[in-house]
């Protein structure tokens, strides 16, 4: 029924993309396009950004290419995000894998939908010879699927605050009277600072759907049950997230903004004293080149009610796959153990160049991990993300995550507007339901 219900929706995306998985329809006897096609000493891979993800899988052919396999190669087709989904369902659904590459980038908060719809798609990776065992566990959950491995961390999203250090300074704390409390302890501290300042001490998208699951995973709490299935009716850990996100901005000191390019005004203008997000957040501070050395981070305020509650957790990220395309499984398996999965150097070479940060724990042994940061008040923030990510708990996930976590966003948005909470939830367990039937 799942199935089906998505091959409705995708219905007039693959009358457009058909073309593009094995001719006009599947088995018509056609050779699959060489765009799929690897090698003997050749892997294709597809992945999008140009600063970040594609320097980093470049490096990696670079280092491969040195240190096992001087004739190695990988092409690079630049491929958004959305266009890697959108293909790989087309390709599904057609029943044709043949244009896939030999290894895509997922984000992980999609790949669980297409490992439940379409399993036949990706290399179970559990017996390659990865030790999955060095990657942080929080980060690893996302590219798990019944027990077994697909996927290959890669870029870490370990959850941040960041502060500015003479903001705090002027309404009398420093970064280390923010450090391991409470949303209690960081509410009264954020009332200080909102008096003393006049800054507002977080800032985010209205309903901000991002701050209550980074609330969530840091207890390992989620959206779902142990089944997947979605919990939103009764879960005291949301109603504690909630409650606390309407304390904030009844307070005042948390900004609601309504888009994306708002929040990051709200920063670079600012009128925050800092922000929690994902660490991928300090490319933009480090934007502000004049506040360099006035930033500081530590890890995020944990909650109080729910037990198990922790000051680590994480928003975003994304992870390599092999598809079941890849003519060469053994030289993928390799590639991804021997670089990702086994290289310091491209960690400490990619580093400087795209800021990307890893989840490879031995990772932080390179030197430029911990290297101090001058932009970062001369602390060695790298070293410490990677910390905070070993230490995320992990949670239960759903293939349905991102629609739930949109149907959670627009309750807490009606509650914000003064409707009554309890029926609000049970409207989003009702309306979460439904992509179970």
């Amino acid at each position: 029924m799942k199935k089906k219900l998505l091959s409705t929706m995708l219905a007039g995306t693959m009358f457009i993309l058909l073309a593009a998985c094995g001719g006009e329809s599947a088995g018509d006897g056609e050779e699959p396009s060489e765009e799929g096609k690897g090698g003997e000493n050749k892997l294709v891979v597809w992945t999008w950004d140009p600063s970040f993800n594609i320097p980093a899988i470049e490096e990696a052919g670079e280092i491969y290419r040195e240190t096992v396999d001087e004739n190695f190669t990988v092409e690079v087709i630049e491929t958004t995000s959305a266009d890697c989904e959108t293909k790989l369902q087309t390709c599904a659904e057609s029943g044709d894998f043949g244009t896939m590459p030999d290894i895509v980038l997922m984000q992980d908060k999609s790949f669980q939908k297409f490992v439940s719809f379409y399993p036949e798609a990706f290399t179970d990776l559990t017996d390659s010879g990865i030790d999955f065992s060095e990657f942080a566990e929080g980060k690893l959950s996302y590219s798990i699927a019944e027990g077994k491995n697909y996927g290959v961390p890669f870029d870490n999203a370990a959850v941040i605050s960041c502060y500015r250090t003479d903001i705090l300074d002027e309404a009398g704390y420093t970064i280390d009277d923010i450090t391991d409390v409470d949303w209690d302890q960081f509410i009264e501290i954020g009332k200080a600072v909102k008096e003393k300042t006049g800054k507002f001490m977080l800032s985010g998208q209205a309903g901000s759907q991002d701050i209550i699951m980074m609330m969530l995973q840091s207890a390992g709490e989620s959206l779902f049950n142990e089944d997947g299935s979605p919990n939103i009716v009764g879960n005291k850990p949301l109603n504690e997230c909630i409650d606390i996100y309407q304390r904030m901005v009844k307070e005042g000191i948390f900004y609601e903004v309504n888009e994306w390019d708002e929040y990051v005004s709200s920063i670079t203008n600012e009128l925050c004293a800092g922000t929690i997000n994902g660490n991928w957040v300090t490319a933009t501070i480090m934007g502000m080149e004049d506040t360099s050395g006035k930033w500081a981070i530590t890890n995020m305020p944990k909650l109080v009610e729910t037990s198990g509650a922790t000051n680590y957790s994480n928003n975003g990220g994304s992870s390599w796959y092999v598809t079941t395309n890849c003519k060469n499984k053994e030289l993928a398996f390799d590639f991804l153990g021997k670089t990702f999965a086994g290289s310091v150097d491209l960690y400490a070479n990619i580093l400087p160049v795209t800021g990307a940060i890893g989840t490879w724990g031995p990772a932080a042994e390179s030197d430029a991990y911990q290297e101090p940061q001058e932009f970062w008040s001369n602390e060695p923030i790298f070293l410490k993300i990677v910390e905070y990510a070993e230490k995320t708990p992990t949670c239960n996930n759903s293939p349905y995550f991102s629609d739930v976590r949109d149907v959670v966003s627009t309750a807490i948005q009606d509650i914000m507007a003064g409707g009554e909470p309890e029926e609000i939830l049970e409207k989003a367990q009702a309306d979460a339901e439904f992509y179970y039937q």
